[in-house]
Formats: C-alpha cells, structure tokens, sequence
C-alpha cells in the first residue's frame, strides 16, 4: 500500500526538516521525503496544502483506565481519543489493576492494544511488587516483555535503601526510572498548593518541600547508582532548578512536565472548582513561569498530558474528596499550540516536545520522519482557531477545565502504520 501527503509544511524537528515537501508512504514505513522512490505507486493520495505534517505526537503519561477501572474508561475508547488528538504513541504507568508488575501483564496490556488497531501503548513496569515500596520486580522480565522503564507511578517508595536497589538493578538492564518525587509525609492528605488559595478555602496544603525534599533525595541517589532517571510532572520552580543543575553536573536525568500546568494555577480553583484538583497540584504564577521557561532551555524534554479520565461522579464530591486528574489526551496538541501563539516557542520546537524529544526519553525508534521509520503521522491545521468542548470529546472522561476555551491547531488526519486512523 502507498500514500502520498502532498503540498503540506513537513516539519521534522529530528532531522531538521522544516517547509513544504510531499510525504510518501509505502507498506507502513515511510518512503520518501519530496521525491518519490523508485517504482512507488500510491493507492491513496491526500491533499494537505495549508496544513502542517508532523510525526505522530508521545504522549508520556496517559492513564486508560483499562484493565480494572473500565467504569472511568476503556481502552477502545481512549485509544479513539489519542487518535483524534494526533497522539499515535502512549506510554502507561504501571498503576492500573492489576498492577502492571510482571511481564504477563505487560503483555496483555500490549496485545489489547495492537488488537484494537490505533495509537502504540508502551507500558511502564512496576518498580516494586504491587507498588507496596517493598520488594522489587523481576525488572529484567518487564524489559523482555517490552516494557521502556520502571516507574512505581504515584506511590512513593518510603525505604530509601529499597529506592536506591532498584536504581542500581534497574541500571543493570538500562532501564530508565521514571520517578513522581514527592515526600508522603510533607503531602499528608494535602489536596492543594500551599499558598493564598489554600488558606482562603481552607483546604489541607501540599507545600512547595513536598516535591522538592522529593527530588533532593532521588537526585543524591541517582549520584550514586549512575542510574538513568526521568522526573515526571514537575511543578514547582525550584525542583525546575535542581534539575538544571544536575544536568549541567553530568547527571543522566531527564524531566516533563504536565500541559495543565504550563496554563492554570492555583488562582483557577476558584470557588472549589475540582476540575482543577490535580496531582501535584497546581502551583503558584511564579511556579508556572518557571516551567515556561524551562522549556525553552531544555531542561525539561517533553510535555505531556497527563490524562485521567473519571467518570462524573468522582469530580461531584467536596474538593478534598474528589478525585483528581484531568482528561487531557484531545487538548494536549492544542494547549502546546497555544504556547506558540503566544510567543513562548516556535513551532518546531513545539512539536520536537511532543515527538522525538519524548521518544528519545522512552528510548524507542518514533517521533521523526526519517526514510524507513514507521509511518505514524499527525496532519493538524494550524491557522484554525477552534472553540473546544468537553460535550465533543471522544474520550469518556469529560473532565476537563478547558471548556469553551478557544484553542489553535485542529488534528485533521491521524496516520498510523500507513493506515488512516482518524479523519476529522
């Protein structure tokens, strides 16, 4: 089978790539940039003119809720999601239930996905069994099995003996640890940022030291094991700068942050608005304009959406009791956009975020266009501002801050595998 996308702005942040060009596609792979290899025949032929062809997005954090919360969401019908928002790769914590803790279970996860035909799931593996913080994995099972690192997803390990084995037996398999750092006992049953919003509402505060202690620790560790580490979802500017310096130090560390906290802070709670009850939680102007910057020094390589769904019930009860999370897979490419029009990044450097920087984290072979990568795809239009809304999402969270906000850059077609997957 062969596809031509023609008279389209091809950028490819990986190899450089930036300007109109025709994308050839032949069997699943991509064939060509601008001139057609020898005896391609295309099948299909699409017209993009004024539209832009990027690789298919990663999304690093997404949570489906399948298997053992399928009452939130199902992976049919998150998958439909991703590919509505241009995402053709996710990477999955390994918290779902059961616990993604051996290597039958990252199977699984994988062959449901491959069955449904859309967007690629790389699973995270447990870092410990059953999360508990106690006992490791069989981590060179879980690589075996396919998964592209250990995480112990938002559980934090207690035993810092525990925490700095599993480094070293992860750095046997080069397996990277994707860390959520936080000190449990600074976040206690904290639901908000400690600050101004926190003390008007008088909800229980996590302070700016939950995550930074957090970090402080990992990164002592990390001096010591070598091993290589991924900081997920920062949130404050003072953790931004511990990496900064531990990367110009030599360590091998790598960060992303969350797209909702690049956009809302503590001051978008409002009157109790639990759509915006995350974790962590949102942080203070100055927190956020930290983070801004931060990608554009390159001390953090990714954003992502953070995505979890619930169903309606669980954003209903008082702030504290809510759930949090955000469904986030269809504003991620949009709320990344929006810091383009706004001056923060170029357009390449946007989608580089969303592409091959998170693939090099993931240390998988996607995000770019290059002659015989795998043909996965976003075709998005740029010049259409759009009004978003959670009663058009196809994901079945709708929990969502962003209603009605007015958003750049509508996917229009979803390329995965050579396949068309989505189609606006």
């Amino acid at each position: 089978m062969g596809m031509v996308l023609k008279n389209g702005r091809v950028i490819d942040p990986a190899h450089n790539v930036d300007g109109e060009h025709a994308l050839y596609i032949s069997d699943g792979f991509i064939a060509a940039i601008d001139s057609a290899p020898e005896d391609f025949s295309a099948d299909q032929e699409i017209d993009v003119k004024g539209l832009i062809v990027c690789p298919g997005l990663i999304d690093l954090r997404a949570r489906l809720r399948e298997p053992g919360q399928e009452y939130k969401a199902t992976l049919d019908s998150e998958l439909n999601a991703a590919v509505a928002g241009g995402i053709t790769t996710l990477c999955i914590p390994p918290d779902t239930t059961p616990v993604i803790d051996t290597p039958a279970m990252a199977q699984m996860i994988q062959q449901r996905a491959w069955q449904a035909g859309k967007s690629f799931i790389h699973p995270l593996g447990a870092l410990t069994q059953n999360l508990e913080g106690e006992k490791l994995t069989n981590m060179a099972g879980l690589e075996e099995a396919g998964c592209v690192g250990v995480s112990n997803a938002l559980v934090a390990v207690r035993d810092t003996v525990v925490m700095r084995r599993a480094m070293q037996y992860a750095s046997t398999f080069d397996l990277t640890v994707h860390l959520h750092s936080q000190d449990p006992w600074l976040l206690g049953n904290g639901v908000v940022h400690e600050g101004e919003i926190s003390t008007r509402l008088g909800l229980p505060a996590i302070p700016e030291a939950t995550e930074t202690v957090g970090v402080a620790r990992d990164l002592a560790l990390i001096e010591t094991t070598h091993a290589v580490c991924h900081f997920n979802g920062l949130s404050t500017a003072r953790a931004v700068d511990m990496i900064a310096r531990a990367q110009q130090e030599g360590l091998p560390v790598s960060a992303d942050v969350s797209v909702h906290h690049l956009h809302l802070t503590e001051h978008d709670i409002g009157l109790f608005n639990t759509l915006c009850h995350v974790v962590p939680p949102l942080r203070g102007q100055r927190d956020r304009d930290r983070l801004r910057s931060a990608l554009k020094e390159g001390v953090i390589g990714a954003i992502c959406s953070d995505h979890q769904p619930h169903e309606p019930e669980a954003k209903l009860a008082p702030f504290s009791e809510s759930e949090p999370g955000i469904s986030g897979l269809e504003t991620l490419l949009p709320l990344t956009l929006k810091l383009v029009t706004e001056g923060l990044l170029t357009l390449p450097q946007a989608i580089a975020l969303l592409t091959w920087k998170p693939s090099q984290i993931l240390g998988i072979d996607s995000g770019h266009l290059g002659a015989g990568a795998t043909a996965d795809v976003c075709v998005f239009d740029m010049a259409t501002e759009w009004t978003f809304s959670r009663d058009a999402m196809l994901s079945r969270g709708k929990n969502t801050p962003f209603h009605k906000w007015q958003m750049p850059g509508r996917v229009m077609h979803t390329i995965i595998g050579g396949e068309l997957a989505y189609s606006a």
